[in-house]
């Protein structure tokens, strides 16, 4: 039997790859959103993470509460437990752009199997914000108030519920905000037909039939062409969250991405041969705002509908544009034929010097073997684990692992895996901030003393309550105290 999990995360900051969780919720319900259990997890600090200052003064979990909670490694063992269950469809609002992914580096980190629970055992993924859109532009009497900012209509999470009535409590509580979530889906499944459809788009067999239902009306020898529309919240409402787009094909290195081209981009008639960079590995912004392709993998957003009166909110200026693109494809079709070439062949180039926690997506899957070692890792007592650390062909791994261990059980450790952590966080904390650690969007870890000048800044830019200014002091005394050489930085900067 098919399970819903709504799950929301507090986190130390927005980097998905160095920050961590600090408060997990969830509730599994049955298929027509009846609950079922529900799961609280506070996770305790880890020690080489600085808590973004913002992200503090915003979820409010103090240090001293984290302090108290579970240690990284036996929370994410939980959290990837519960979504793993058979016939779980993991969902939260927005989940599939943030926290989905947070959680994979979570689970890479902790020796755990990172995408298991998009397909294994029955088990997939959803997300409420894509659904959401969906019922605003084609069935909006369905919630009593949609919620407006400056005149705009907005679909933040705290804001549907607050004009709603959908949960009690502050927002940016991750229960209450997966109380929130679960009470929007039960008010959208009074039309379970229309929540059925949408659903299916977060089915990748599904949605590959669906995608294939749709008219072939654009001809091309290169690849099978589509006219669609693309709903996803980041067009914004200035597009009515929707831009019109042409399938040019499917990625070759990456079997499960589908390649769109936006057909509603002006600059795309300036497009010529000579703009196209020299290797399939190279991305050049200018070369993008030309050609505005649209990466999409099945059973993710952006939702896919058939380009028809119907559905569509193009404006006639939009639509004219359309065609004149369209008109233009097919009259350059050398330029055409390139640029999908191009995109169907690009890949990313390997990122040299990247940290083992950032490189997930650039390493090879584990063997047979390695994944077998880190079952036994996680099933075996404090000796044991530290046996198996040493058993790990690849070195990267016996980092990892060895990370693990200091980081959750640093007590009575050998001198060789104490002084490698101990590296490490000299790297987390560098004396030139050019040093800092930083993910494979090259997106760089915060260091001390990065956030103590946030701090600062927020106490003169903010208006901040007693709660948040006493949240602030304490963060501040913590990165004085635990990272001493933060504060060398600092001055120096």
């Amino acid at each position: 039997m098919n399970t819903y999990l709504f799950y929301d995360l507090e986190t130390t900051g927005l980097n998905k790859v160095f920050d961590q969780v600090l408060q997990f919720a969830a509730i599994r319900t049955d298929a027509t959103f009846n609950e079922i259990e529900r799961h609280e997890i506070i996770v305790k600090l880890r020690p080489d993470v600085i808590p973004s200052p913002k992200a503090t003064i915003t979820h409010r979990i103090a240090i001293a509460q984290s302090m108290q909670g579970v240690c990284e490694f036996e929370a994410i063992t939980q959290i990837h437990r519960l979504l793993n269950k058979p016939g779980t469809i993991s969902l939260g609002y927005n989940t599939l752009s943030y926290d989905d992914e947070f959680l994979r580096f979570c689970f890479h980190r902790n020796l755990l199997t990172p995408y298991t629970h998009q397909y294994k055992e029955g088990c997939r993924r959803s997300d409420l914000l894509p659904i959401t859109i969906m019922y605003y532009l084609y069935k909006r009497e369905i919630l009593a108030h949609w919620p407006e900012i400056d005149g705009k209509p907005t679909q933040k999470l705290e804001y549907l519920s607050e004009a709603n009535k959908l949960a009690t409590g502050p927002a940016h509580n991750a229960m209450v905000d997966v109380e929130a979530t679960v009470e929007l889906a039960r008010q959208f499944y009074k039309e379970p037909k229309m929540w059925d459809y949408l659903d299916g788009y977060f089915n990748k067999a599904t949605e590959i039939k669906l995608i294939e239902k749709i008219s072939l009306d654009f001809q091309s020898i290169a690849c099978t062409n589509r006219l669609a529309l693309m709903i996803n919240n980041e067009y914004g409402y200035a597009n009515k969250y929707q831009v019109p787009v042409l399938l040019i094909g499917n990625s070759i290195p990456y079997k499960n991405q589908t390649l769109w081209l936006r057909l509603d981009n002006p600059k795309l008639r300036e497009l010529c041969v000579s703009d196209f960079p020299s290797e399939t590995s190279t991305f050049e912004e200018a070369f993008y705002k030309k050609s505005k392709v649209i990466r999409k993998k099945y059973g993710e957003p952006g939702i896919v509908l058939p380009l028809s009166d119907r559905h569509d909110y193009l404006t006639p200026e939009r639509k004219a544009l359309v065609e004149e693109n369209k008109s233009w494809l097919q009259s350059h079709t050398s330029v055409f034929h390139k640029l999908i070439q191009y995109y169907r062949e690009f890949s990313y180039s390997k990122i040299p010097d990247l940290d083992i926690e950032a490189a997930l997506y650039q390493n090879d899957f584990l063997s047979s073997q390695e994944q077998n070692l880190c079952r036994q890792f996680h099933t075996a007592d404090l000796q044991e684990k530290q046996n198996i650390v040493n058993r790990f062909e690849d070195i990267e791994m016996r980092q990892l692992a060895n990370r693990c261990l200091c980081r959750n059980y640093p007590d009575n450790l050998p001198v060789y895996m104490t002084q490698d952590f101990e590296d490490y966080m000299r790297r987390v904390n560098p004396d030139n901030e050019e040093e800092a650690l930083f993910n494979h969007k090259f997106e760089k870890r915060t260091t001390p003393a990065k956030a103590l000048r946030e701090i600062d800044k927020l106490r003169t830019e903010e208006k901040l309550d007693t709660q948040q200014v006493e949240l602030l002091k304490e963060l501040e005394n913590y990165i004085h105290k635990h990272f001493p050489l933060g504060i060398v930085s600092q001055d120096k900067s």
